[in-house]
């Protein structure tokens, strides 16, 4: 079926579900309440799965133009000695391609090209929706991707589910060298990340406690492992990027909503559309699994094939987020938990016990 549908967020998730959408025959309109988009070089890690739904999309290919396969990667003590090798080769011969790691930027402007590539569909700067409803006049659907403190999700679950924080703060960077090594290492309340992004240049992640400054960053890792302390000289403090790790507490019972507001709720000359939200608007997570751009990628996948299948009208509107729901929800809530879960037990200072347990892993 076809429609007409507005985005709201120009992330990773609003950018694919807009393609999506467009690829089906739908009229799209992406809203974003920047003024413009968030470009810094943090690297994602791009499952084979989300691979696959980029090829769905048209995007597979600028994807890989800019893409570095993740391959032998520990996970570490602060001396060095690996406790365990992180499972990339399993993946990749399950999946016949290797987990990719791409800038942020360089995603970006993939799913940018792919959606300019159809020359009808604005992308709106500047434009904070402040009144949900407003988007319903005229439309046949409305996406929330407007991440964790999505003004879409409170308009039509309420606001029981919000940002949690979990009690540490990521500081990632890039620094313009390529390390020797590359994985996790994990300390006691704190860890420490390295992953290629491309050639001369390596993408970097520290989690510590959520008071500790720029400044003392570096003094947190002294006496880690070669890289770490030089990938710290080697990157400019302003440069870092601060984030408080959060997730969204409590699950949604739904990634969907059916308007059921009173007429009285209804703008003038208009009816009620549907909503559906995708990535960090239904299940944002804590980043330890690095599954966050591959679930709105998925979901994004999973949403545009649902409604490309479903008979024309509202009822094949409503069967098609049915669908979405009964395929997204479930698997993309059981990541959130176990990245959430796996935090806590990155961080434990109880290190003996966990270092015991991750040198049982299969190698």
């Amino acid at each position: 079926m076809t429609g007409t549908a507005t985005v709201v967020g120009a992330g990773i998730g609003g950018l694919a579900t807009a393609i999506g959408l467009r690829r089906a025959g739908w009229s799209v309109t992406v809203l974003e309440r920047r003024t413009e988009l968030e470009r810094y070089g943090a690297a994602f890690g791009i499952h084979p799965t989300a691979q696959s739904a980029l090829d769905r999309l048209g995007v597979g290919d600028a994807l890989r133009d800019h893409a570095v396969p993740y391959r032998d990667a520990h996970i570490r003590t602060p001396a060095g000695r690996p406790l365990a090798r992180l499972p990339l080769e399993r993946i990749e011969s399950k999946a016949g391609r290797p987990e990719l790691l791409i800038s942020r930027p360089y995603l970006l402007d993939a799913l940018l090209a792919g959606l300019d590539a159809f020359g009808d569909v604005p992308l709106k700067l500047g434009e904070r929706v402040t009144d949900v409803d407003a988007l319903t006049a005229g439309q046949d659907l409305v996406i929330g991707a407007d991440g964790i403190r999505s003004a879409v999700r409170t308009a039509r679950f309420g606001d029981r589910s919000g940002p949690r924080r979990v009690g540490t703060v990521a500081w990632i960077g890039i620094a313009d060298f390529e390390s020797p090594v590359h994985g996790e290492t994990w300390g006691s309340g704190r860890f420490f990340g390295l992953t290629p992004v491309e050639p001369g240049r390596t993408n970097w992640y520290a989690t510590v406690p959520e008071a500790t400054t720029a400044e003392e960053l570096r003094a947190s890792f002294t006496g880690w492992h070669d890289p770490i302390p030089r990938i710290l000289d080697a990157t400019d403090p302003a440069t870092w990027i601060r984030y408080e790790m959060r997730h969204l507490y409590p699950a949604l019972p739904s990634f969907v909503s059916a308007d059921a507001r009173p007429a009285s709720r209804v703008p003038a000359g208009g009816r009620p559309a549907p909503v559906a939200l995708v990535g960090d608007a239904a299940h944002a997570m804590t980043p330890n699994l690095g599954q966050g751009a591959c679930t709105a990628i998925l979901d994004a996948d999973a949403l545009t094939r649902a409604l490309a299948a479903a008979p024309p009208g509202p009822a094949g509107i409503a069967g098609a987020l049915r669908a979405y729901d009964a395929e997204r929800r479930r698997s993309a809530q059981r990541t959130a938990f176990g990245s959430r879960t796996l935090h806590r037990f990155m961080s434990t200072e109880r290190t003996r016990l966990r270092d015991a347990a991750v040198r049982l892993l299969p190698g």
